[in-house]
């Protein structure tokens, strides 16, 4: 099992394309881009248009976030996408976002660490619970298992080991309220699938396991933009808030297309219905994949 230390040093170039791309989308909305949604990517520089810089120089060609920004809504919506070969990223929207249920791969997550912090692997009835709680995204199992890791507090703790800066667990048992920004998923996707990781490779192919066999209704979002929607590993979330009517709809998970494999993760709240919902995380993740492809 990899230090801590070292997991968090690998997610520095991330974190720090993240932060610069924030920098250029403040600049950019500041120059009068069209749209609800501020058109952000990572880069080496601090000026110019919206594009997209590789690490890898050989392929130090910029993309155009058009698509996304063309994007016709009236709800909110933000994505970030990682190449894991060629560690390009694309990040488009601000602020943060309710989880909804894909705040279960955390938990899974935090079950994983603890088990392996204690020596030990998962019991039968915590495998049972995990099955139900990414497969089908049963609330029950997630409720059982996020209290098993601690609640609200125990949670906080592993995605302070894991460098998560951006999310704030839901209080009062509401873990599904739980705050997160796309960079924070895609941080906690590369502990479930990179290579350098505080979960142990047995560890992560659990995860990634049940990621991979969720049943049809879960599957949508990420998997759009996938080569074949059967192959990718994700978690879907989707809740109606009581006070407004609306639904936040979100995706995590990795894929494979033309040749490549992402890491995305696309958020969405003020959605009028849950089929328009699913729409439009749909579209985003297409229109944003396709950008670095």
């Amino acid at each position: 099992m990899h230090s801590v230390r070292t997991v968090l040093k690998s997610r520095t170039y991330w974190a720090a394309g993240i932060v610069v791309s924030m920098i250029i989308a403040t600049a950019a909305v500041g120059a009068g881009v069209q749209g609800s949604n501020a058109a952000t990517v990572s880069s080496s520089t601090s000026s110019g248009a919206p594009t997209v810089v590789p690490t890898d120089d050989a392929a130090d060609v910029p993309v155009s976030t058009a698509a996304l920004t063309a994007i016709d809504t009236d709800a909110r919506f933000s994505i970030a996408v990682l190449d894991t070969e060629t560690r390009q990223t694309i990040s488009y929207g601000t602020g943060s976002y309710d989880t909804a249920s894909i705040v279960k791969v955390d938990i899974l997550a935090a079950l994983l660490y603890q088990a392996q912090q204690g020596g030990r692997t998962l019991t039968a009835s915590e495998k049972a619970l995990a099955a139900a709680m990414i497969e089908r995204s049963d609330n029950s199992a997630a409720t059982a298992l996020f209290n098993e890791v601690g609640g609200t507090s125990g949670l906080e703790e592993f995605n302070e080991v894991i460098g998560l800066t951006e999310t704030e667990v839901g209080a009062d048992g509401y873990w599904g309220l739980t705050q997160t920004a796309p960079a924070d998923q895609i941080q906690l996707l590369e502990i479930v699938f990179g290579a350098e990781s505080v979960l142990t490779t047995e560890s992560q192919a659990y995860e990634q396991g049940l990621m991979s066999q969720v049943i049809d209704s879960q599957n949508f979002g990420v998997s759009a933009a996938a080569d074949d929607a059967d192959d990718a590993a994700l978690k879907v979330g989707y809740l109606q808030r009581s006070a407004t009517g609306m639904w936040d709809v979100t995706s995590i998970g990795q894929i494979e297309a033309d040749g490549h494999t992402y890491l995305v993760a696309v958020l969405s709240d003020g959605n009028a219905t849950f089929d328009g919902g699913v729409a439009l995380v749909d579209e985003v993740a297409r229109a944003a994949v396709a950008a670095l492809s």
